[in-house]
C-alpha cells in the first residue's frame, strides 16, 4: 500500500529526514511516533505532497509523485493536527462545499456524507453551525471530510491532541471500526498507550531517522527475556519459595510480598506445570505472566539509549528488533530469506521460500524495491528524485484555486514554499 523509499529532507545544512525507508501494507493501522523534532510531521507532508522532499520516492497503491502529483494525492486522505473551520456553514453543508472540490454532484455527496456523519457519530450534528461543535466533533468531522472522496490512505497527524479523555476513546474507536472496514491509516502521536492499544504496527523515529519499524507485538517483545516468568502469589510466599528452588533449571530473580520473579521457565508447558504444582501444594495464585516492556519504556530506551536498555540503534534496514535478523535486512524474522535481502521478492527465493513478487531489477530500470541494492542508503525503489516540486494536496494551486489545503479555508495550509519556515533549520513552522 505505502512505500517511502530513501526519503531525505534537508534545509541547508540540517537534514530534517534522513534515509527514511517505510513500507505499511494494506489495511494496517500503522502508529508514527518519536519525540518532537524527530521528523514525523515532516515526513507526513511529504507523503500527502504538502512538502517537496530533497530526494526519495513515495508510492500510495502504485500511485507516485514521479507519474504524476494528482494521482498520488487522490488515493489519499489527510487530518491535519489543526485545521480551520467556516464560521457560517453548518455540518452539512460543510461536507457538501469539500464534496464539491473534490468534483463529487451535490446528490453524491449528500449520500456518502449522510453516511459518513454516521460513521463519525455526528448525524445528528448535520443542521448545527461547526464553529459551535466541541474539538473533539471538530476532528472527527475532519475525519469525516478526509474520507469524502474514499481515500486509499488516512493519514493523521495528532488526531487526539487537545481532546478530553472521552473524546480520545471516541477517536481511537473510530480509527478501529475503519482499520476494521479495510482502512489503511497511518496516525502520528504522542499518546503512547492509544498507539499500543489500537494500531497493529508502528515505526519510531528519532534524530530525523526510523530507528524501528514492524509489528507492535514485534516491537513489545525487544529486550524480553522469554524464560522470564512473574508469579502473583496471594497466600503463603515462603512455601512458593521453596517450591521454585526444587525446579531443576529455575531461578529465583526477586521476592516481593506477593510476587515471586524466576527466570529458566523456557515454555508454556513449564509455566503451567510450575503454577499448578504451587496450587497443589496449597499456595494461593493470583495469577503469572511473561515479563513485557510497555511501549513507554521502549520508547525511552531507544530514543535516549538508556544504559541497560534496548539496543538505541535498532534500525529496520540492518539487523533489526532485539539483535535479531533485520525485518528489512539480508534475513528477516528466524532468520529466513530476508524482506528485502539478497534473497527476496525478484525471482529468487522470495518470502518464506516461495517464488519472487517481482524482479530485482524493478520499475524503470532502477535497481529494485526488493533488490539487495535497495533499502538502506543503497540506490532506490524507482528513482531517488520524487515529487515534481509541486505544492499543495491535490496539485499547484489545489481546488478553489486558492493557495490553501483544500480551498479558501482561511485557516487551512498554505503551500507557499516560503511557509516553510526553511530559516529555522526544522520542519513546517518550526515544528517536527
Amino acid at each position: 500500500m505505502l512505500y517511502v523509499n530513501n526519503l531525505f529532507k534537508q534545509y541547508g545544512n540540517f537534514t530534517a529526514v534522513s534515509n527514511l525507508n517505510l513500507h505499511v501494507p494494506k489495511g494496517d493501522l500503522f502508529g508514527f511516533v518519536g519525540p518532537n523534532g524527530a521528523g514525523k510531521t515532516t515526513t507526513i507532508r511529504i507523503i500527502c505532497g504538502l512538502l517537496k522532499a530533497t530526494s526519495g520516492e513515495v508510492i500510495v497503491n502504485g500511485a507516485s509523485g514521479a507519474v504524476g502529483m494528482m494521482a498520488l494525492k487522490r488515493t489519499i486522505g489527510y487530518v491535519p493536527d489543526f485545521f480551520g473551520v467556516y464560521d457560517n456553514l453548518k455540518v452539512k453543508e460543510y461536507l457538501e462545499f469539500y464534496g464539491s472540490l473534490y468534483g463529487m454532484s451535490y446528490k453524491e455527496t449528500e449520500g456518502v456524507a449522510d453516511g459518513l456523519l454516521d460513521l463519525v457519530n455526528l448525524a445528528d450534528k448535520k443542521e448545527v453551525y461547526v464553529d459551535t461543535l466541541s474539538r473533539g466533533m471538530k476532528q472527527r468531522l475532519c475525519v469525516a471530510r478526509a474520507l469524502l472522496h474514499n481515500p486509499e490512505l488516512l493519514v493523521m497527524d495528532e488526531p487526539s491532541s487537545g481532546l478530553d479523555p472521552g473524546a480520545r476513546v471516541e477517536m481511537k474507536e473510530l480509527l478501529m471500526n475503519l482499520q476494521s472496514m479495510g482502512k489503511t491509516i497511518v496516525i502520528s502521536s504522542h499518546i503512547l498507550a492509544d498507539i499500543s492499544e489500537m494500531c497493529n504496527s508502528i515505526g519510531i523515529m528519532n534524530h530525523g531517522q526510523l530507528v524501528a519499524a514492524g509489528l507492535m507485538k514485534d516491537i513489545l517483545s525487544i529486550g524480553n527475556d522469554a524464560s522470564r516468568l512473574i508469579i502473583e502469589v496471594k497466600s503463603d510466599i515462603e512455601q512458593a519459595v521453596t517450591i521454585m528452588r526444587e525446579q531443576p533449571n529455575v531461578q529465583i530473580e526477586a521476592v516481593k510480598s506477593n510476587e515471586i520473579i524466576v527466570t529458566g521457565v523456557d515454555t508454556d508447558e513449564m509455566a503451567n506445570s510450575l503454577v499448578g504444582q504451587l496450587m497443589v501444594r496449597g499456595v494461593l495464585v493470583g495469577g503469572f505472566h511473561r515479563d513485557e516492556h510497555s511501549l513507554e519504556s521502549i520508547f525511552m530506551d531507544i530514543t535516549e539509549g538508556r544504559a541497560g536498555g534496548v539496543n538505541a540503534n535498532v534500525n529496520p534496514a540492518q539487523n533489526g528488533f532485539g539483535g535479531q535478523p533485520g525485518f528489512a535486512g539480508p534475513n528477516n524474522f528466524g532468520g529466513q530469506p530476508g524482506f528485502t535481502g539478497p534473497n527476496n521478492f525478484g525471482g529468487q527465493n522470495g518470502f518464506g521460500g516461495q517464488p519472487g513478487f517481482i524482479d530485482p531489477n524493478s520499475f524503470g530500470g532502477q535497481p529494485g524495491f526488493t533488490d539487495p541494492n535497495s533499502f538502506g542508503g543503497q540506490p532506490g525503489f524507482i528513482d531517488p528524485n520524487s515529487f515534481g516540486g509541486q505544492n499543495g494536496f491535490a496539485g499547484p494551486n489545489n481546488f478553489g484555486g486558492q493557495n490553501s489545503f483544500a480551498g479558501p479555508d482561511p485557516n487551512a495550509y498554505q503551500n507557499n514554499e516560503s511557509n516553510y519556515n526553511q530559516q529555522n533549520g526544522g520542519d513546517m513552522n518550526g515544528q517536527n
